[in-house]
C-alpha cells in the first residue's frame, strides 16, 4: 500500500452532510477509527448545526457557513484536549449534525376515548386527533437529553414522545384553554395554542399557573342503563342502581357484590327530603311487603304491538322527566334518538321549588317560564340516555353525550 493511500484512509479532511433522505433529525459522521486533519474544511449547510464532542463531552458548535479547523475555530475542544496555540497536528473527536429544519405534517391523535370534565357535562369522553411541526431548536440540549451516540436519530425515534406528550396534556389544555366542551371545535386554533403552551419544553411555567389536578372517579356515581334489541325483534330495557354511591357499603360476603341503599327511597320520616331532595309522605313509609317508590324507568315504546322505542336513563329524581323527553322528542317531534338525547332538558320534583333546566334552552324561552313564575336555575347536565329506535326494519341507537362510559354497539 503507498504511502498517500495510507495517509488519505486515515486522516479526513472535509467534513459535511449532505442530508441525502428527509427525516434524520441527528446524524453522526462516521470516523471509523480515523483522526480529522488540522486544518480540515467543516461545511455546515443552512438549517444544520455541527455538534464537536469529546469523551462524551459536548465542546465547540458550529451553525451554519465554511470553517477551518484549528485552535482558534476549536476553542473549547483545545481547552478540552489541553492543546497550545501551535498544535497543528491530527486529533480525534465525533461529530454530530443536527437537521433544524422544520419537520411538518406530522400526525396524532387518541387511540382510545379520553376523559376530560366540563363544567356543564361533567365527565366527557372525546377523541382528537390533527397535525404538527416541530424542530430542534437546542441541538446541543437534543444531544445531551435526547439523541445520545446513536448514530442516525430520525423523527420516527422521536414520534412515540412527542404524541405521548400531547396526549399527557390535552386534558390540562383543555382546562386552560377555557373553552366550554361545545366551543371547542369551533375555536380550533385557540385550543391549538392551548395545547402548545402545555408541552413547551424550553420556558418555565409561572407557579401560579400550576393547579391541582382533576382526578377522575375510577367508577361513575350514576345509576346504569342499558338498551338492546336483537334481529328477532325482541327488546330489553333494564336500569340497576345501588341508589348512592357504594350503596350501603357492605358487601355481601365472599361475592365481591355491593348492597345497595334503596331503603332511601322510603320516606323515612314524612316531610324530610331523602338524599335527592324528594319529600314523601305517610303513603310511601317503611312497611313490610311494600316496595319504595323509585323513579327508575326503563322504558318500551309499542306500535301495532311491537318494539319502536327502546329507552331508558339514570339520573336519579330526574330520571323519569328525562326518558319523557326522549319519548316525546322521539314521538311527538320526529327526532332521531341523537337529536332526542342532545335537546336540553328541563326538571322540577316539586320540591325544591325550582325549574331545572340546562345550558341551551332559548334565552327567549327562559324568559317566557320566568314570566310565568317559574323559578330557573341553571344547572348541570341531567340523564344519560341509551336508545334504540326501530324504523323501517333498521335499528337506530345512540348514546348520550352527556355519558363518558356509554357506547353505542352493533353486531
Amino acid at each position: 500500500m503507498a504511502l498517500m493511500d495510507f495517509i488519505r484512509k486515515q486522516f479526513i479532511d472535509i467534513i459535511q452532510w449532505t442530508e441525502s433522505s428527509d427525516g434524520t433529525l441527528a446524524w453522526r459522521f462516521p470516523m471509523a477509527g480515523m483522526e480529522i486533519q488540522n486544518g480540515a474544511s467543516l461545511t455546515v449547510r443552512e438549517s444544520q448545526v455541527a455538534i464537536f464532542v469529546n469523551e462524551g463531552q459536548v465542546a465547540d458548535v458550529f451553525g451554519p457557513g465554511m470553517y477551518k479547523l484549528t485552535t482558534q475555530t476549536l476553542p473549547v475542544l483545545t481547552y478540552l484536549k489541553n492543546w497550545d496555540k501551535l498544535f497543528e497536528s491530527p486529533f480525534k473527536s465525533d461529530v454530530y449534525f443536527f437537521s433544524t429544519r422544520q419537520q411538518i405534517d406530522q400526525k396524532w391523535g387518541t387511540p382510545q376515548p379520553i376523559t376530560v370534565r366540563d363544567k356543564d357535562f361533567g365527565a366527557v369522553r372525546l377523541r382528537a386527533f390533527g397535525n404538527y411541526a416541530f424542530r430542534v431548536a437546542d441541538p446541543k440540549a437534543f444531544h445531551t437529553e435526547i439523541s445520545g451516540t446513536r448514530d442516525i436519530y430520525s423523527v420516527a425515534d422521536l414520534d412515540g414522545q412527542l404524541r405521548g406528550l400531547v396526549l399527557q396534556n390535552i386534558s390540562n389544555a383543555i382546562a386552560s384553554s377555557g373553552l366550554p366542551f361545545l366551543d371547542l371545535a369551533a375555536n380550533q386554533i385557540m385550543f391549538a395554542d392551548a395545547l402548545a403552551q402545555q408541552i413547551r419544553p424550553d420556558s418555565a411555567r409561572s407557579a401560579q399557573t400550576i393547579k391541582p389536578g382533576h382526578p377522575l372517579p375510577f367508577e361513575s356515581d350514576q345509576t346504569t342503563h342499558y338498551s338492546v334489541v336483537d334481529k328477532a325483534g325482541n327488546a330489553v330495557a333494564v336500569t340497576y342502581t345501588l341508589n348512592t354511591n357504594f350503596g350501603s357499603g357492605i358487601v355481601a360476603k365472599g361475592t365481591g357484590v355491593l348492597l345497595n341503599n334503596e331503603m332511601d327511597d322510603f320516606s323515612v320520616k314524612p316531610g324530610v327530603a331523602n338524599a335527592y331532595g324528594l319529600v314523601g309522605g305517610d303513603a310511601n313509609a317503611v312497611a313490610a311487603k311494600k316496595r319504595p317508590l323509585s323513579s327508575m324507568t326503563p322504558t318500551l315504546v309499542l306500535k301495532d304491538g311491537k318494539p319502536t322505542l327502546v329507552t331508558g336513563s339514570p339520573g336519579g329524581a330526574r330520571i323519569i322527566t328525562t326518558v319523557l323527553q326522549t319519548v316525546v322528542n322521539t314521538i311527538d317531534f320526529g327526532n332521531n334518538p341523537a337529536e332526542a338525547a342532545a335537546a336540553p332538558r328541563v326538571h322540577h320534583q316539586w320540591t325544591p321549588d325550582e325549574l331545572r333546566v340546562e345550558k341551551g334552552l332559548s334565552p327567549d324561552t327562559l324568559a317566557l317560564l320566568k314570566q310565568r313564575g317559574h323559578n330557573i336555575a341553571v344547572k348541570p347536565s341531567m340523564g344519560r340516555t341509551q336508545t334504540i329506535q326501530i324504523r323501517n326494519g333498521m335499528l337506530y341507537g345512540y348514546s348520550d353525550p352527556r355519558n363518558p362510559d356509554g357506547q353505542t354497539l352493533g353486531y
